[in-house]
């Protein structure tokens, strides 16, 4: 069993103030995995005097002394990349090839990212007789979430760390092995003592305390649209900077004329990876409605490709939802859709056939979904999708846009010209075409209530970045050219 007791403060770990314990479950057993500590105020208060100290050095270290760190970082990640993905696979249960192929590498794909960038970013540039400086946004709290626990916390302390900004990371307390793995590796690749700082304890208290911190500086948040709104509430009375990766409910256009096998393949596949746990999952099929029947045929026919069971076997492509919390509303979610009259194509209620232990859901396909529905309208966050007829193009895209979501969408056609065409209408901060996949050194972060701001790549940068301009400055460069 895994004791995480400890919070990492000031470069060393230590016991909470007030001690308080939590198990954390496997939820593919329903056993306890290991034991944590729920931090609290004063834990909260000591990491952030922490951060707050050494922002005051790390704020000054030059572009190539935050390379040779993030260099050493990169280097020590990939001889812990088994560890991470193995502890991915108990916090959250994770299939081993998806921690192995995905999960663990995210994080690390992150932080080689945020290296290419910083080796070139403008920190400072010239404007006439003008110069205009970015400089680090100074502490940072990062709140993250359970579904892509190392993801979350690469895409958001790698760029924290090239800006030069010092932290207080909160990770999920359903999922927090990874964080304290890689809380680990920071501090084997030598990052500065106080620069880091880890501190267990749920949203409600370890989080709001960060948010309303007055010496925070800036809140880095991903999570649910309901939990962000308190975070940004927090947050507003000491009118800091906040950041926001909220909720998804992403439309998948197939159009007229696309290749219909491999479109709906891939649209059910991409839906039911990471057990439906990704909050840019393509949830909401929209399909010509005299395609349906050829359509419902081909989603059924992919998800026999979907085998659901223990992830720690090989053969496993689908585990567990994280916690009985998310089975019990993916549940009732589904319930919603079957009284609301959805049709179930496959799948519905319960586990599936032989499983009688762990929080495990029937991957299931709704049709005739109509836009109004629960299902929907509300992010589910477990292996349901919803296949939504249209009659026009116009039509489609209307559907896709009613919502108050707007964080990623997909459109399939048989040109990428034409799905391009349509991709441009959809009110979205992500747009697959053809199924092409994420770039990590593109913009991450959607529009309406999917959030505020942008990670990954140079655009992760702006976010723990001020903007100053110096009337009658000359900038570095400018003088060394």
């Amino acid at each position: 069993m895994r004791d995480y007791r400890k919070f990492y403060i000031d470069g060393q770990w230590v016991d909470p103030v007030q001690p308080q314990t939590l198990d954390v479950i496997n939820p593919a057993t329903e056993a306890v995995a290991g034991v944590i500590s729920l931090g609290g105020r004063a834990d909260v208060d000591k990491a952030v005097a922490a951060a707050r100290r050494a922002f005051e050095t790390f704020s000054r270290t030059t572009r190539e002394e935050r390379i040779a760190l993030l260099t050493r970082i990169i280097e020590v990640y990939k001889t812990r990349m088994a560890d991470v993905a193995a502890a991915i696979t108990d916090e959250m249960g994770a299939p081993a090839k998806l921690s192995s192929a995905a999960q663990a590498p995210s994080a690390l794909g992150h932080f080689a990212a945020a290296l290419e960038v910083l080796k070139t970013f403008e920190f400072e540039k010239q404007q006439g007789k003008t110069a205009i400086v970015r400089e680090p946004v100074g502490v940072c709290a990062l709140i993250t979430p359970w579904n892509w626990p190392a993801n979350q916390i690469g895409c958001k302390v790698a760029p924290a760390l090239a800006t030069g900004c010092t932290m207080v990371l909160k990770p999920s307390e359903i999922a927090p092995f990874s964080a304290h793995l890689i809380a680990e590796i920071l501090h084997e690749a030598g990052v500065p003592q106080g620069v880091f700082n880890l501190v267990d304890g749920d949203g409600p208290t370890v989080g709001a305390a960060l948010s309303a911190h007055p010496d925070v500086d800036m809140v880095s948040f991903t999570g649910s649209t309901r939990a962000g709104i308190l975070v940004d509430k927090a947050a507003a009375d000491t009118v800091k900077k906040v950041s926001l990766e909220l909720g998804g409910k992403s439309p998948n256009i197939i159009l007229e004329g696309a290749p219909l096998p491999k479109a709906v393949g891939h649209a059910v596949l991409t839906m039911m990876g990471n057990t439906g746990q990704s909050c840019n999952a393509p949830s909401r099929m929209l399909v010509p409605r005299r395609l349906m029947p050829e359509i419902e045929a081909l989603a059924v026919e992919a998800l026999q490709k979907v085998k659901v069971g223990d992830p720690t076997d090989p053969a496993t492509s689908m585990g567990p939802q994280s916690s009985e919390i998310q089975w019990n509303r993916v549940q009732t979610l589904i319930g919603k859709g079957i009284a609301e009259g959805a049709r179930v194509v496959c799948g519905g209620l319960g586990r599936p056939e032989g499983l009688t232990k762990g929080y495990y859901s029937r991957p299931t396909i709704f049709s005739d979904v109509n836009n109004d529905m629960t299902i929907a309208r509300e992010e589910i966050f477990g292996p349901v999708l919803c296949i939504l007829p249209y009659d026009t193009e116009e039509e489609a895209i209307r559907i896709a846009n009613d919502t108050p979501y707007g964080l990623s969408a997909y459109v399939y056609g048989d040109t990428a010209e034409r799905a391009i065409k349509v991709g441009a209408r959809i009110r979205a901060g992500n747009i697959h075409i053809n199924g092409a996949q994420l770039d990590n050194m593109a913009s991450f972060g959607g529009y309406k209530q999917s959030g505020l701001g942008r990670e990954w790549g140079a655009f992760g940068f702006e976010e723990f970045l001020e903007v100053k301009s110096v009337f009658g400055g000359v900038t570095a460069s400018a003088t060394t050219g």
